[in-house]
């Protein structure tokens, strides 16, 4: 259905096969949340589980590359769908990263900072569907986020220490503003655990900066959409 001016309505092709993957990528939020929790922390209680929390979040994170191919190479692009599709990448990453600090995995300020950013944003998204506005879609230092944050996680969802026998328990390891750092090697800790963890650790507040910096972008684009209108 079509709006009389010509725009297309927000429910215009909400059963097209880009979008039943969008709310496919839904349901496996809330398995992974289910498969992360029961793991523990660092998946401690069962490294299996959290293994398998892990790829469930990649499996997640792969499906919004499969959506957004299917709505450009069939034409199937919508405004639901430009909608929905991010955030279904919020609540799978912000899922993420509450637990993870729940966890003592990631430090709270740097889950706090990407929330604000990501309801604010999606917040403003409603607001301007609300106002009569079309959608935003997601710049490309928006997507460039998604990305950095996606490998950052699936990294630090994986249990990895359990390949050492010398770490019984990762939750005792120091942690440097969030990153485990070099020092730790003396420790007793594996050379190539701390570069794991480090590279992890930078990725996810690489994806924080990338996080800050496309939700300015979008704000703007915002603001200057409407001046022109």
């Amino acid at each position: 259905m079509q709006q009389r001016d010509g725009k297309q309505s927000l429910l215009d092709g909400w059963n097209s096969p880009p979008n039943l993957v969008t709310y496919t990528r839904i349901v496996l939020v809330l398995i992974f949340l289910w498969a992360d929790i029961a793991a523990g922390s660092w998946g401690q209680r069962n490294p299996w589980m959290r293994f398998a929390a892990a790829m469930l979040f990649i499996v997640a994170a792969s499906t919004d590359k499969l959506d957004g191919w299917m709505a450009r190479t069939y034409n199937q692009v919508t405004e639901l769908g430009k909608l929905m599709d991010p955030i279904a990448d919020k609540l799978l990453i912000c899922s993420a990263l509450v637990v993870a600090s729940v966890f003592g995995e990631v430090p709270w300020w740097v889950t706090v900072l990407f929330l604000i950013r990501e309801i604010g944003i999606t917040v403003m998204r409603f607001f301007v569907i609300d106002t009569g506005g079309k959608v935003i879609a997601a710049q490309k230092a928006g997507k460039y986020k998604t990305l950095t944050q996606c490998i950052g996680l699936g990294m630090l969802l994986m249990p990895v220490w359990a390949l050492s026998s010398k770490i019984t328990n990762p939750g005792l390891v120091a942690f440097a503003g969030g990153i485990p750092t070099f020092s730790h090697v003396g420790a007793g800790i594996p050379v190539w655990w701390s570069c794991y963890y480090t590279v992890t650790g930078l990725l996810i507040f690489v994806a924080l900066i990338l996080c800050l910096y496309s939700g300015y972008v979008y704000v703007r684009n915002v603001v200057r959409a409407r001046k022109t209108k």
